[in-house]
């Protein structure tokens, strides 16, 4: 059964209020009943309860950019998944690059995320990728390789169903240059062996896998048309409701 793409705009640390209802109503304008590609959006912190109420009634699902692994407690400036929940999220975006190179989160403590996500209902988007050095250096497969084995550590083959994998090489990430499709593709592959040898070949056939780094309605086609590449994880072309939905528009026009 082929995997059903999923695309989902993560908006980083951008909008406005005003912004931010702007941006939703054009996309549930052009997207809400999308049905054959699972769309969703990742607004900032203080815009999900505005922007949940926008798309509900919609097919576009509402999550976070981040969480912490406790439920409660003296954790200044932290959000729980249960918080997430109250104001409608159903999944979270965790391990993105700029969480692991500019917060400075360790795969370690990623896992933690993870597993309490997942523990409290919400689906996980689990984003890894390498450093232009490390691509330079010829080690991407190995980080790439130690980011998923750790982030998914006591995670179950049942539990897989609420994750999805999303390769960013990092120095694709609002730079405009993005990985070629053959290196896209070669990383795709070996992550989804990596699955299939951490869980078993079924589940392996079922995890989707996006890319992620400067995708934009220009490249999505020829990206989301490789074998092992299974929707895309969106930066800045989500900011504008018209390229977010030329990228949806490019999934669904692959044969």
């Amino acid at each position: 059964m082929p995997r059903k793409l999923y695309i989902a705009g993560n908006w980083k640390m951008n909008t406005s209020l005003a912004e931010c209802a702007a941006l939703t109503e054009g996309l549930v304008e052009r997207l809400g009943d999308v049905a054959d590609v699972d769309l969703a959006i990742a607004p900032p912190f203080v815009y999900l309860q505005a922007v949940g109420r926008q798309v509900q009634g919609s097919r576009i699902a509402l999550g976070a950019q981040n969480m912490f692994y406790e439920d409660n407690g003296a954790y200044t400036g932290e959000t729980s998944a249960a918080m997430l929940k109250d104001v409608g999220c159903c999944f979270v975006i965790l391990g993105h690059s700029e969480r692991r190179h500019v917060i400075g989160e360790t795969d370690e403590l990623i896992n933690r995320k993870v597993l309490k996500a997942l523990a409290d209902g919400l689906t996980v988007i689990l984003a890894v990728g390498e450093l232009l050095e490390q691509r330079q250096a010829g080690q991407t497969m190995d980080v790439v390789r130690r980011q998923v084995q750790v982030g998914l550590e006591g995670v179950g083959v049942a539990e897989m169903a609420g994750v999805t994998l999303a390769y960013e090489p990092v120095w694709a990430i609002g730079t405009g240059e993005t990985a070629s499709p053959a290196q896209a593709q070669d990383v795709h592959a070996m992550i989804r062996t990596l699955v299939g040898d951490l869980y078993d070949a079924e589940t392996a056939a079922a995890t989707r896998i996006q890319y992620g780094g400067s995708v934009k309605p220009s490249n999505a086609a020829e990206l989301l048309a490789l074998d092992d590449v299974d929707g895309a994880l969106v930066g800045g072309a989500s900011l504008k409701a018209e390229d977010f939905a030329g990228i949806v528009q490019a999934g669904r026009d692959v044969p």
